[in-house]
Order: structure tokens, then C-alpha cells, then sequence
């Protein structure tokens, strides 16, 4: 293994999709108490239905496909396989673009716009708005496979990006993130500001400048948020403290079991998707089994979750994300997790020059919008090119 490019073909052995099969077919479920839904966790019956569905109709071959309708490639980088897509625009002034995805996602959540970005003539758009598109699996996910090394962490994440950009031969290009994504593409910017022309991310961080009055300066819109967000956190990061202090012991049962690992991930789609009380409002069955089956065939979970344990408790890299000077847009999409007033933003991103309030979506904004979410990067990437 070496920085040799090698072009990749997904392709899963039969053998893989039969051992699937069975294992949904044994499913040991759990109780569920009357009326519960969703307050304990994954609703029972929705569960059981997702995995009926993944057993019985799920077309694994087509989903393939899909995954194969674009140039996909692998190397090594800093120890650490790396997929990645690699779709070169047909225009000869597009402009590169590295975008990364985060937890619990991966690179199926950008199926359905590489196209619009590579190719917008095709897809009815302006041509002079055409990208070229690099999206790498981040190590530790989906066909990059589990990461070999203790520390791999977000720093790392951003070198292997910076370094795959070297060798692809692109010198300068923008970055666009969230969740994880985000955190790579901001260490990026302020790793090697030179190499970024801009900044994209539907995903951001900040703090406020005074910590004993951290309200201040905040509109009553902004202040609504901050109190949204503790009450959230209240309820739901418990996923993140035990990924963060102990991924091994919870790997166990969702790489042995398809139930479980689907329960887990599908429950954050549902949370943190613009969705109402109704997951499939958002994302059909076969689009949240695509990404499911990505960490499910390589076996990719643990090293996922792990990502958080690197950068947990005690482990944060102390000034990685402070003052990127790179200019920076945001789009706020309605249903975000992490909803962080401008002004926070601004302590750490210095050259905001884009803050856009979507009308519709959450945290996995390209898999949820993709058309609203192709056209505000060209639109922000404008002023740019």
C-alpha cells in the first residue's frame, strides 16, 4: 500500500448479503413498552419494519450501482486507507471542491448532488457554476475501512484531506462540511489557509466572548436557539458520552447484529433530520439502508464511533479551530443540532462573508435537500471563481 491512486469498484460478495440476510432473519428483538414511540429510543415496530424491508426488498445490486455511477478511487495516506469520489467536471474553469461527510453519514449522502455539482449543463443549470468534486470517505468509514492507528483523530482527518488535494494536483480549491465534515474542512482552512479559497459549512461552531454573560449581544431568535440547544443536549448526548469514553464495549453488538447497528444510526437520522415525528418524511427506506450498509459491509462502526473517543473528554486539539481567516459562508438549515448564534461563530471564523438562513432542512443537509443545497454553494461559491 502506497500514495498510488487505484480506481475502486463497489462490489459485495453474495456470501456477505446471504450472512445479512439470516442474521435480520434471527433478530432477537427487545421489549417496548405501550405507547413509548421513540422517548426510549428506536420505535420497535418502525425498526422491524426498516428490517423487514433491508431483508426482503432491499436491493443491495441496485444500490451498488448507484455507489459505481461515479469514479471512485483508493489510496493510502499517513498509514490510513483512503476511498474517495473523484468526479472531474467536463468544464474547464470549474472549481475544485473537497467535501466530507460526518457521523452517523457517510459519502451515500452525496449521491444525488455529484452530479449537479460536476455537471450543472446537464442537470439545467449554468455551466460556469460546475465544480470539481472530491469526497473522501473519512478513515475509519464506510470503504476506507477501520483505521490502523490509535489517534486518529480530526487533525489527522484534515491532513489526510489536505494531502489527497496534493496529490489529485489541485493547489487551490474551497472545502465544504458538516457535523465531522465540518471540523476537518475548518481544520483545513486553518492548517493551511493558502491552499483554501473558501470556506462552506452546514455545520459551525463559536462561543461566546464573554462567558459570564454569554446571552449578551444575542437577538431574541438567537437567544431561543442557545436555550433550544441546552435543553437538547440534556436529552441527547448520551450517544456522544459513550463514544466518547467507551466505542469498543457498543461496538460489539452492532457489528454482530444488522438490527442493532440500524437502530442505532436510523435513530439519529430521525432526531436530527427535518422530519417532524416521521423519519420517512426526510428519507426513504432504501436511502437510509445505503448508508447503514456502508459501515454494516465494512464493518466500519467501531472506527467511526471512535473518531469521537480521539476527540473526546481531555482529547480536544486545543486551538485547531481558532481564527481561520479563510473566507467563510454557513447555511443554517432549520433543523440543526448545533443552531450557533453568528456572533459565537465569529470569535473562531473571522471572515464571515455568507450566512444564510434556510427554509427546510437539519443535519444531513445534502441527503435531505440536495437541490437547495446545490445551489446555495454555487451561489456562495460565485464570488469566488
Amino acid at each position: 500500500m502506497t500514495e498510488a491512486i487505484r480506481p475502486f469498484t463497489c462490489h459485495v460478495s453474495d456470501e456477505v448479503i446471504l450472512d445479512l440476510k439470516d442474521r435480520l432473519a434471527r433478530t432477537r428483538w427487545p421489549d417496548q413498552l405501550p405507547d413509548a414511540g421513540w422517548d426510549y429510543g428506536t420505535e420497535k415496530s418502525f425498526l422491524q419494519s426498516l428490517c423487514e424491508h433491508w431483508r426482503d426488498r432491499f436491493d443491495w445490486r441496485a444500490a451498488e450501482a448507484r455507489f459505481n455511477a461515479f469514479p471512485q478511487f483508493m489510496t493510502e495516506i499517513h498509514g490510513e486507507q483512503l476511498h474517495f469520489y473523484h468526479v472531474r467536471s467536463p468544464e474547464p474553469d470549474a472549481v475544485p471542491l473537497i467535501i466530507t461527510h460526518g457521523y452517523p453519514g457517510s459519502v451515500a449522502e452525496f449521491l444525488d448532488i455529484l452530479g449537479p455539482l460536476s455537471d450543472p449543463a446537464r442537470h439545467g443549470a449554468n455551466p460556469r457554476d460546475a465544480f470539481h468534486v472530491i469526497a473522501p470517505s473519512i478513515p475509519g468509514y464506510g470503504f476506507s475501512g477501520p483505521t490502523r492507528h490509535k489517534g486518529f483523530n480530526l487533525e489527522k482527518a484534515a491532513e489526510v484531506n489536505l494531502r489527497l488535494m496534493e496529490l489529485l494536483g489541485y493547489e487551490r480549491y474551497m472545502a465544504q462540511g458538516g457535523d465531522w465534515g465540518a471540523g476537518i474542512s475548518s481544520a483545513m482552512a486553518a492548517k493551511k489557509p493558502e491552499r483554501l479559497m473558501a470556506l462552506h459549512l452546514n455545520f459551525i461552531v463559536g462561543f461566546p466572548p464573554n462567558p459570564a454573560n454569554p446571552l449578551a449581544g444575542l437577538d431574541e431568535a438567537e437567544r431561543a436557539r442557545v436555550a433550544w440547544k441546552a435543553d437538547y443536549d440534556l436529552h441527547e448526548h448520551g450517544y456522544r458520552i459513550i463514544q466518547s469514553t467507551k466505542p469498543q464495549s457498543l461496538a460489539y453488538g452492532m457489528t454482530d447484529s444488522p438490527a442493532g447497528l440500524a437502530a442505532w444510526v436510523v435513530e439519529k437520522f430521525k432526531t436530527w433530520s427535518d422530519c417532524g415525528d416521521d423519519v420517512e418524511s426526510a428519507f426513504s427506506k432504501d436511502q437510509l439502508l445505503e448508508n447503514i450498509m456502508l459501515y454494516w459491509v465494512t464493518g466500519t462502526i467501531n472506527s467511526a464511533m471512535r473518531l469521537y473517543y480521539e476527540g473526546g473528554p481531555g482529547r480536544e486539539n486545543a486551538g485547531l479551530i481558532a481564527n481561520i481567516t479563510v473566507p467563510t459562508g454557513h447555511a443554517f438549515f432549520p433543523a440543526e443540532i448545533r443552531p450557533t448564534p453568528r456572533f459565537w461563530a465569529e470569535q473562531i471564523y473571522t471572515n464571515i462573508v455568507r450566512w444564510t438562513e434556510m427554509p427546510k432542512g437539519g443535519h444531513f443537509a445534502a441527503f435531505e435537500q440536495p437541490t437547495a443545497f446545490v445551489e446555495e454553494l454555487r451561489e456562495f461559491a460565485r464570488a469566488f471563481r
